[in-house]
């Protein structure tokens, strides 16, 4: 079967490896070239750079435009592909393949639909995640499922060890979608239950909130590690919170307390304390929550504190 595939990030290359492998991808769409690292050099997306390994014509374009629509019209696809492309589909281009296009969504449709599902389901403390792969319609992430599945997560799995594990996971479910597509055995059934919304996360997101219980600090790293990154603040200055763990047999501490041990740092919140692992203190390069721990010449058995938390602004959960 011809298709064209749209995506961009690393999370998309599975699905693009494994489909090339058994159809004929006629083009493969995808972002621009972005600036990256300290010196802002324009590089190829994920999804680009395996094209081009794989010897497929790319298509570079930051929305699908009018442009965009005529130039994957004109290679006549049957099923057009997408997986975290970064923009919409919009008619005419939705119902130019003969097939339609499949989306291949991480998570259990309907619930959190939008740009950051897997991020949103961990902040929210969700237990079960997965992927699904459904018929793409005008309204965001609502069109009938080809096919999901739940997956195990384990328990302190943040958003980028998810997206890799489902990311593999996901395209063996495209790559079923497809298949039933193009032998015409699939029956895709309605959305069932309740819908839930993932907005993109924004750097406020990342916040800690140490008078929260630890299971929702927990819950709130995991989601946004590594972007847009966990932080607190300390003395004025940003804290990033590279790596946070739960802690054993800790004894209680205030919200926001500290107290350095073997192998770490305790910090309180509004339940048990977590530990401080590697944090990066504002202009530094990470480093053991323990070395920046004793740069602050605390004497031994003291506890300071982190500066007051401060909720996040409003708007930027998930409703």
């Amino acid at each position: 079967m011809r298709l064209v595939f749209a995506g961009t990030p690393a999370a998309a290359v599975p699905t693009l490896r494994r489909l090339a492998g058994e159809h004929e991808i006629v083009a493969v769409v995808t972002r621009p070239d972005a600036p990256l690292g300290r010196k802002r050099i324009l590089t190829p997306s994920p999804v680009a750079q395996e094209a081009e390994a794989l010897g497929i014509p790319i298509i570079k374009a930051a929305r699908l435009d009018e442009e965009a629509t005529g130039r994957i019209s004109a290679l006549r696809p049957e099923l057009g592909v997408i997986v975290a492309y970064g923009g919409l589909v919009r008619e005419p281009l939705l119902s130019a393949p003969e097939h339609g296009w499949i989306n291949l969504h991480f998570s259990l449709l309907p619930a959190w639909r939008g740009a950051a599902p897997v991020q949103r389901a961990l902040i929210a403390g969700d237990a079960e995640l997965g992927a699904t792969v459904f018929q793409l319609v005008p309204a965001l992430d609502a069109g009938d499922v080809h096919v999901m599945r739940a997956y195990p997560v384990a328990g302190d799995a943040t958003a980028d060890d998810v997206l890799a594990s489902l990311a593999v996971d996901g395209a063996e479910l495209t790559a079923e979608a497809a298949s039933a597509i193009a032998d015409g055995s699939a029956r895709p059934l309605p959305q069932q239950g309740d819908a839930t919304h993932a907005a993109k996360l924004a750097l406020d997101d990342g916040r800690l909130d140490w008078t929260e219980s630890a299971d929702a600090v927990f819950a709130r790293y995991r989601g946004v590690t590594t972007e847009p990154g966990a932080h607190t603040t300390w003395d004025g200055a940003p804290l990033k919170v590279r790596e946070l763990a739960r802690a054993e047999d800790a004894d209680l501490l205030p919200p926001g307390r500290l107290r350095g041990i073997k192998g770490g740092v305790l910090v309180g919140t509004g339940t048990v304390p977590l530990l401080l692992v590697r944090v990066q203190p504002a202009g530094k390069a990470a480093m053991a929550a323990s070395d920046w721990f004793r740069g602050l010449r605390v004497a031994d058995g003291a506890t300071v504190e982190l500066d007051a938390a401060s909720s996040r602004s409003e708007g930027n959960e998930a409703r």
